[in-house]
């Protein structure tokens, strides 16, 4: 009989793990549903399947994953896509180098508000609440009445400062006028302490992954606003994370692991195969959440309010296809520049050398090889120039479908314009940092994927 492995990678992929320099391995990750490809390689087989014996340990925050896997406690796990990048970096915490060669998913996260803070910008801005996409216009009404009848500022919670959560939120917030850093307080919270502090009043909203969006729907306790992906259409969100020296030990490991991930992406994004995961990582040792809940935006369906019918989100979560697991240098540029942009890095770098650093696409490559998968021929793309479908050059030959990434407010990020990107951020800035990285940024001399790059790259 083929096996589903064979039928859709061939019978060769086995000849790939002579001589891994470990078998025996333990990856950290937190309670969502982005964990699927962790979880679904190790239960339906494809670690397994590349000769890995692997321990799935479930971290309690962002902040454990990051010191687990930096003190060696941790093989790897499950990060954030911008946790490598602040860790190599040193944003909040001391430096130590990491890397990521898989893109784990693209989208998954939401930005839930308390039923109370809904009903007071519905009552100041019902035109603006009642748009979809909905934009923060209503919550600067509130903002600015708060600010003139003295009260303190309203808190809002995302899970790690380096995340697309706290990106997301930002850019949200920003697009409608309101200063992230003045107008409102941001504080972290674990993903699964969320709910909790929003029925407690200790927070009045936050931007997170699932389930914990619809678990506060789904309890009445709050009104889900806006997705991730209405924010940023197929933005990166969860990476594998290894440190450098783990990965320049074990480099046959490494390789196997991408290629088990790999195929459980592929495996996830077959759509009967979501209702199986959903009951897989829904038990106790995984997300420990109500299996419908995680059916629902597993299976392309998101509630935005309670006692509301979810509606069509087809692109909720996208593992593999649309070159969801391929490791852009691109988007690491768009995390630095998002660093720079909020503050947190006190000097200039060099983008685009950082990146490539931390992001490795050849390694990604080589990993996949044995399987057959078309590689993107370039590192980099542009984001935002695509309303609809759009394709890429593939390595081998060819054409990648890709799909839509427009952002919120219209712009776009052109890894080659750096400096432009951050334009408006330049009030933010010391002019000596600016003019420091205009200079270190001036030129991408590597081609770039996309509409806004075509003249010059083409």
């Amino acid at each position: 009989m083929t096996t589903w492995h064979e039928a859709n990678f061939g019978r060769g992929g086995r000849s790939a793990n002579a001589g891994l320099e470990r078998t025996r391995l333990t990856l950290g990750f937190i309670a969502l549903n982005d964990c699927a490809p962790l979880v679904m390689a190790r239960e339906a087989g494809f670690f397994a399947a590349e000769g890995l014996d692997v321990t799935l340990s479930r971290e309690a925050s962002w902040a454990a994953i990051r010191d687990k896997v930096a003190l060696g406690l941790l093989d790897g796990a499950q990060m954030l896509a911008g946790m490598p990048i602040a860790s190599t970096l040193g944003v909040g915490a001391p430096p130590h180098e990491m890397v990521t060669a898989l893109s784990l998913g693209l989208n998954g996260n939401a930005i839930t508000l308390s039923s109370a803070l809904y009903e007071r910008m519905q009552a100041a801005d019902p035109l603006a609440m009642s748009a979809r996409p909905c934009s923060a216009a209503a919550l600067r009404r509130v903002i600015e009445a708060d600010r003139g009848a003295g009260l303190a500022p309203l808190t809002f919670g995302m899970v790690h400062p380096a995340s697309a959560h706290n990106y997301q939120l930002r850019y949200w917030l920003a697009a409608a006028g309101i200063d992230p850093d003045r107008d409102v307080r941001l504080i972290v919270v674990p993903p699964a302490r969320m709910v909790a502090n929003l029925q407690a009043g200790r927070l009045a909203g936050y931007c997170v992954g699932e389930p914990w969006n619809q678990m506060a729907v789904r309890a009445g306790l709050g009104h889900a606003v806006i997705t991730g992906y209405e924010i940023w259409n197929n933005a990166p969100e969860k990476v594998l994370g290894v440190t450098r020296e783990w990965a320049e030990a074990y480099p046959r490991t490494h390789r196997a692991l991408i290629r088990a991930l790999v195929r459980t992406a592929a495996w996830l994004d077959g759509h009967d195969n979501r209702e199986a995961a959903a009951e897989a990582i829904a038990a106790p040792e995984y997300v420990d959440a109500p299996v419908e809940v995680i059916r629902r935006t597993f299976t392309g369906r998101f509630c935005y309010r309670p006692g509301a019918a979810p509606r069509p989100a087809p692109y909720f979560n996208v593992f593999h296809r649309h070159a969801a697991t391929f490791p852009w240098r691109s988007h690491a540029m768009w995390f630095i520049a998002e660093m720079l942009r909020w503050g947190q890095l006190g000097e200039a770098i060099d983008v685009a050398a950082t990146a490539a650093g931390v992001y490795r696409p050849d390694i990604y490559r080589e990993a996949v090889a044995p399987l057959g998968i078309a590689c993107p021929d370039r590192d980099h793309k542009t984001e935002g120039a695509h309303a609809g479908p759009w394709s890429i050059t593939a390595r081998e030959g060819g054409v990648i479908e890709m799909a839509s990434d427009r952002f919120l407010d219209g712009r776009v990020f052109d890894p080659a314009d750096l400096p432009g990107h951050l334009a408006d951020a330049a009030p933010r800035m010391p002019p000596a940092l600016l003019e420091r990285f205009a200079a270190l940024n001036s030129t991408l001399e590597a081609p770039v994927a996309g509409a806004r790059a075509a003249a010059a790259y083409g």
